[in-house]
């Protein structure tokens, strides 16, 4: 179990050592005022205890997202577990902690409002409507996937099971976030990490007695194990594939909720950067778990050709295994209840940044009414669309959204006088991603489908020219 031991170390080492870094590097204080403290609403800037906005922020960032994207992405064989870490380590903590503490240093503003600050009045723009669509389908993806799940759990309409997951979510979105996200969020977020232990415990246990073997990431282990390479190609396939557990834009959406809420600058570390580090113990989990249960990858992919048996029937399967009744507990914990509360963050996150744009106080629940109404009545239309519809759009527009923070951690950098490699790297490294994707995906998964090599090459000149896009900004700034 070398690789999974040293996954994990190495996990744990990033959050002590290069999260340090990160964090003396961008200069955190506690001599400043944070948001919560300054402004201090009730509503929704309340400073809470580290421990529980820690809690808060995992599971709004994980939700499903590590498990399934790490099942998903297990399909291509071990070298999942390079992107999950050297992903998550250097570019998905780094995101995240930049996203959180540029929100704190900006008085809690919503990321369009701080990406508009460093990258300008065009990309502000972009992102206001790019955000905010990318929230209200997030929402809408995890309305539609746990109501459907329940109906098929209870034999009840699908119809009952929205419309209680909408009423939930608008309450969840109206009320002060102290009130029953800071309550039972530290709940959900406890069972998502103890589930993790328990699969990881499973592992272990097995891999001791003889009746597990896992696999190593070896020289044989560099290659596409996905049962249909021709369209699911290991580059840019799988960074999109596993986002949660590596990195994810998503994520930028929902720091600024927990900006408004952390004490201290010096907590910034453990809730945006520690929080990010936990996702990707989680993922590494999920993708050992889901290469190892059913034999190797290549049985992976094997049964997941199978109709019916998907991520969720993965989680379901492997947790009754290992773990029994409590396992069964779990995992309906894990398909169902996990999604519900990443989705209520979203819609509350697009009611703050619809407030934002329009300076609009939400002090008074009538003045969050008038918001949350139209945005729901959005979210309820949408959700009657075929989950795989909403779904496919979500990957890439993720990571595009990753790219947009990335960079502008890297002008923020730039304007206060650093070296910006720490992002701007990254931001070029994810912008070949998705311009590759964009070209070789299949149509069905909202590419182009061009020929892989002149697609790949294509995107690797749009990572070029957009470094050299802004390193002829940054010489503009500079002077």
């Amino acid at each position: 179990m070398i690789t999974f031991v040293t996954s994990i170390a190495a996990l744990v080492l990033g959050f002590f050592l290069y999260g340090k870094f990160v964090e003396r590097f961008f200069g955190a204080t506690n001599s400043r005022s944070t948001p919560a403290i300054e402004i201090n609403n009730g509503v929704d800037y309340v400073p809470m205890p580290t421990w529980k906005v820690f809690t808060i922020e995992f599971l709004n960032i994980a939700g499903l997202g590590p498990i399934f994207g790490a099942i998903l992405g297990a399909m291509y064989g071990p070298i999942a577990y390079l992107w999950i870490v050297l992903g998550c380590i250097f570019m998905g903590a780094v995101h995240d902690y930049f996203s959180g503490m540029l929100s704190v240093r900006n008085h809690g503003a919503s990321i369009p409002e701080i990406v508009g600050k460093y990258l300008g009045p065009g990309f502000q723009n972009f992102m206001r409507i790019f955000s905010l669509l990318l929230l209200i389908f997030v929402g809408v993806a995890f309305v539609s996937g746990p109501a459907g799940l329940l109906a098929n759990l209870t034999d009840g309409g699908l119809e009952l099971w929205l419309y209680s997951i909408f009423a939930y979510y608008l309450i969840a979105t109206l009320l002060p976030i102290n009130k029953i996200i800071g309550r039972i969020y530290p709940v959900f977020g406890a069972a998502l990490l103890i589930m993790a232990v328990g699969i990881a415990g499973a592992m272990i246990y097995y891999g001791t007695t003889g009746d597990l073997v896992i696999h190593e990431l070896q020289a044989g282990s560099f290659r596409n194990w996905h049962h249909n390479p021709t369209e699911n190609l290991l580059f840019p396939m799988m960074f999109i594939v596993i986002s949660c557990g590596a990195l994810s834009g998503f994520h930028s959406t929902q720091a600024p909720m927990m900006a408004r809420c952390i004490r201290k600058e010096s907590h910034g570390r453990h809730v945006f950067y520690g929080a990010m580090i936990a996702e990707g113990i989680v993922a590494i989990v999920w993708a050992t778990a889901a290469m190892n249960f059913f034999g190797s990858a290549g049985d992976l992919n094997k049964t997941m050709m199978v109709d019916g048996q998907n991520p969720a029937w993965v989680v379901n399967e492997i947790s009754r295994s290992w773990l029994g009744a409590v396992g069964a507990v779990f995992a309906v914990i894990g398909v169902i209840a996990c999604p519900i509360t990443t989705g209520d963050t979203a819609f509350r996150s697009a009611r703050l940044t619809i407030a934002d744009v329009f300076k609009f106080d939400q002090s008074s629940i009538y003045k969050r009414l008038i918001i949350s109404i139209p945005l729901f009545a959005v979210g309820f239309v949408l959700s009657r669309l075929e989950f795989a519809t909403i779904w496919k759009y979500l990957g890439l527009s993720n990571q595009v959204l990753a790219v947009v923070v990335l960079w502008t951690g890297a002008m923020y950098l730039v304007r206060v006088k650093k070296s910006h490699w720490m992002l701007s790297l990254p931001a070029t490294f994810m912008t070949i991603v998705c311009a590759a994707y964009l070209l070789v995906a299949p149509v069905k998964n909202g590419g182009l489908f061009l020929d892989s090599f002149g697609g790949t090459i294509a995107g690797v000149l749009v990572g070029v020219a957009s470094m050299g896009f802004f390193l002829f900004r940054t010489r503009k700034i500079r002077r």
